[in-house]
């Protein structure tokens, strides 16, 4: 009986305050409908607080509370993580508020919603420019210790991405051309674009690799530049990773090259 009463009363709760909601929603005071939408912000209802705040931006177009709502839809969005929203709220902001109270947070905001969203390059790109951009607009934020982690982190998953490119030409070895000198310059360029990457060492292995195999595949006339190239690039990988996990096949590869080299 207890458990039936109390269902009752949930339910009544439950009616009561759906009732109080659509009331509110037919309203049309707005102080009333934004002082509402706050509190369903605060209390984590972000779908209520969204459907008030838009229902009296217009209202408060051009003036200090829409620069409110604009940050308060931004960041329940974020919290319902819909990142693409959001972000398209922060970059509201910094349109509308250039030098607004919360134009460092959109500025980052920006950023970071391009990092969680970013399944493609193209974002990947977008959110290492973003938190460039504030670094360099704000060096001295709190944040910029932040920025910085992710953009290493942005820029390793695109210098792995290399990896995998330079791996694949690497496999296709000589198959319908030299795939190995493909190999060499899109780690290399890699190795340029993103010169402290935590894959560095795996990307010179393969370019020590790859310029070992060309000198394997020469011609004859060719062979003695070519296992030279790759003494030079040997003694690279083991002067920058004297204990590194690849020594043992980066020694290997050293002393069959110099057995080529002519005395």
């Amino acid at each position: 009986m207890k458990k039936y009463i109390l269902t009752i009363l949930i339910s009544l709760l439950v009616l009561t305050s759906c009732s109080e909601y659509q009331n509110l929603l037919k309203s049309t005071d707005p102080e009333l409908k934004y002082d509402k939408a706050v509190d369903f912000f605060m209390a984590e209802k972000y779908d209520k607080a969204m459907t008030l705040f838009n229902d009296v931006s217009s209202y408060y177009r051009n003036t200090d509370r829409s620069e409110l709502i604009i940050n308060y839809l931004a960041k329940a969005n974020m919290a319902k993580k819909d990142y693409l929203s959001a972000g398209e709220y922060y970059k509201t902001y910094v349109k509308s508020y250039p030098s607004g109270r919360f134009i460092q947070e959109a500025r980052f905001g920006i950023a970071y919603c391009y990092y969680l969203d970013s399944p493609d390059v193209a974002a990947t790109v977008q959110a290492i420019n973003a938190f460039q951009e504030f670094i360099d607009l704000y060096p001295m934020s709190d944040k910029v210790g932040e920025a910085n982690k992710y953009l290493t982190e942005l820029n390793d998953k695109l210098a792995h991405k290399e990896l995998i490119n330079a791996d694949l030409y690497y496999n296709l070895g000589t198959y319908l051309g030299n795939n190995y000198l493909s190999a060499v310059v899109t780690a290399d360029n890699a190795l340029k674009k993103y010169p402290g990457t935590k894959h560095r060492e795996d990307l010179m292995i393969v370019i020590l690799e790859s310029k070992y195999q060309q000198a394997l595949y020469s011609e004859d006339m060719l062979k003695t530049d070519r296992y030279q190239a790759t003494i030079d690039e040997a003694y690279t990988y083991k002067n920058e990773y004297p204990e590194g996990k690849h020594s043992k096949r980066a020694d290997e590869i050293l002393k069959i090259s110099e057995r080529n080299i002519p005395k």
